[in-house]
């Protein structure tokens, strides 16, 4: 069943009629909905879509499709496992994740756009012992995001955000702030640093190591709505076994119905 749910999504997003654009760049016509492994204020467009497939660690795939049904509001599924590219026997994840968001405020002169939103999707290899139930990155759960954007040599954003994971069998329930930078390169390359403090990942059952985690981002628009990543995360070696970091890969599309 889990197996079919991933292939559903994967049928979904390659079936989608395909009218593109782009969030990378000083050209980008979209807004970034997510940093690194947080998410920022930026909403998809009404009657547009996004894919997003990741490749982590241990043959990790995570693939996702999310709707921009009306102006202020998105919604989107994911799924993944390990072992999906390799020879050893598939892990998918327990469960498929959900994303919402709603824009309560839009960007002003002054003001950041604001979203509140839920997101249960977290990010690479899956614990299931009975005392740790969790993703590697813990998912965002409910949040509140702020981010605001400024001309200058090209596009500059600033975004910020405050989380609750739902993942918290480690015992570790406080409340988790990030903040993140998106600064263009030209008019199809964008750079992106973020920093969780990871105060919801740092008691002694944790996975986390009191270092929080600091993630760099590239992201290149390589065709018209077709964006690939390359990320380096936990470069502070928040956990064990990280050396320089973790490295992933991303393929993202935007469209239009």
């Amino acid at each position: 069943m889990k197996r079919y749910i991933f292939s559903l999504i994967l049928l979904i997003s390659c079936t989608a009629t395909m009218l593109a654009q782009s969030y990378a760049g000083s050209a980008a016509q979209g807004e970034p909905t997510m940093l690194i492994d947080k998410p920022t204020a930026g909403m998809l467009k009404t009657g547009s879509y996004a894919v997003t497939s990741d490749f982590f660690q241990e043959g990790g795939v995570l693939v996702g499709i999310s709707v921009g049904v009306f102006e202020p509001f998105s919604f989107g599924i994911s799924y993944g496992g390990t072992s999906i590219i390799g020879h050893d026997k598939i892990k998918m994840y327990p469960f498929p994740g959900v994303q919402a968001k709603l824009r309560i405020l839009n960007e002003s002169v002054k003001l950041p756009a604001l979203s509140v939103g839920f997101d249960s999707q977290g990010k690479e290899v899956y614990y299931k012992a009975d005392s740790l139930k969790r993703y590697t990155i813990k998912s965002p759960g409910v949040y509140v995001a702020a981010s605001k954007n400024y001309a200058f040599m090209g596009n500059l954003s600033l975004h910020a955000g405050l989380n609750r994971s739902l993942e918290d069998s480690d015992g570790d329930k406080d409340l988790d702030v990030y903040l993140g930078i998106e600064k263009s390169l030209g008019k199809d390359i964008s750079l992106m640093f973020e920093y969780d403090f990871a105060t919801n990942d740092n008691n002694s059952n944790a996975l986390g190591e009191g270092n929080g985690y600091l993630n760099f981002g590239f992201r290149w628009s390589v065709a018209k709505g077709l964006v690939v990543g390359f990320n380096l995360k936990n470069i502070t070696q928040n956990q064990k076994d990280i050396n320089i970091g973790n490295r992933t890969l991303q393929l993202d599309y935007i469209g239009s119905f």
